[in-house]
């Protein structure tokens, strides 16, 4: 897996800007000066790997993994699809983690003050490995939209978040996945601020093959790690 330490190397045609001025706290984290490259040391290309080693049977299960007494609220659905390189090779192997809100559109986390019910029976992440094939997939609720402030009537459409890690501790990409047909998208400034050619890659496609009968609807999002068919990954 590529990362993007490797500064030289981003393809400004698919990824979004460090700074986006309608992403308003880009303006705060983003760098100013030109990105210095520093070449990798073998402690940043061999490892340390975190969470490989340590995957539950119940970890890539959001309806199950953060069950106190019975199961969330919401739409189930389930989340797949593989990880791939630029030549469309499968990357197994590949730790996945993803974060999301519940339902009613509230995470799990104390600066998260938004005057939506918590659920107790979600806790809203999860990870897995991709396999042989660069394959994975997760059960989970859809979640819900969210008020974040960065401008007036400012909403966040439903989205999921996906951190994948590599072989080696600099070798970690973070993205978003969105749903199909959401009107919160024409409206959003970070989805508005990757490359129009590129913004179709951010979301998820829905499968009736992937969808299981009388329990959960089905969505599909493949992974492109590099070249021109990359997925936007945050700076």
């Amino acid at each position: 897996m590529s990362t993007e330490l490797s500064f030289n190397r981003r393809d400004w045609g698919t990824q979004p800007p460090y700074l986006h001025a309608e992403y308003k706290s880009t303006a705060r984290r983003g760098p100013t000066r030109p990105l210095v490259p520093i070449v990798s040391s073998l402690s940043e290309v061999t490892g340390p790997v975190y969470g490989h080693e340590s995957v539950g049977e119940l970890d890539s299960d959001l309806t199950k993994n953060g069950a106190k007494d019975g199961e969330p609220l919401g739409e189930r659905i389930i989340v797949t699809g593989r990880v791939l390189d630029e030549d469309g090779r499968p990357v197994p192997n590949t730790l996945i983690e993803i974060w999301q809100a519940n339902a009613a559109g509230r995470y799990i986390h104390v600066v998260d003050q938004h005057d939506a019910p918590i659920d107790p029976n979600f806790f809203g992440g999860g990870r897995c490995l991709t396999d042989a094939d660069g394959a994975y997939r997760f059960y989970t609720v859809r979640p819900g939209a969210y008020p974040w402030g960065n401008h007036f009537n400012a909403w966040r459409p439903n989205h999921i978040h996906l951190s994948l890690f590599g072989p080696a501790f600099a070798t970690r990409l973070v993205t978003q996945m969105y749903f199909p047909g959401d009107p919160l998208l024409d409206l959003d400034p970070i989805y508005q601020g990757t490359p129009e050619a590129a913004r179709g890659s951010l979301v998820a496609r829905f499968d009736i093959e992937t969808t299981e009968p009388e329990f959960a609807l089905g969505y599909v999002f493949d992974i492109v790690l590099r070249g021109r068919g990359a997925t936007p990954m945050e700076g």
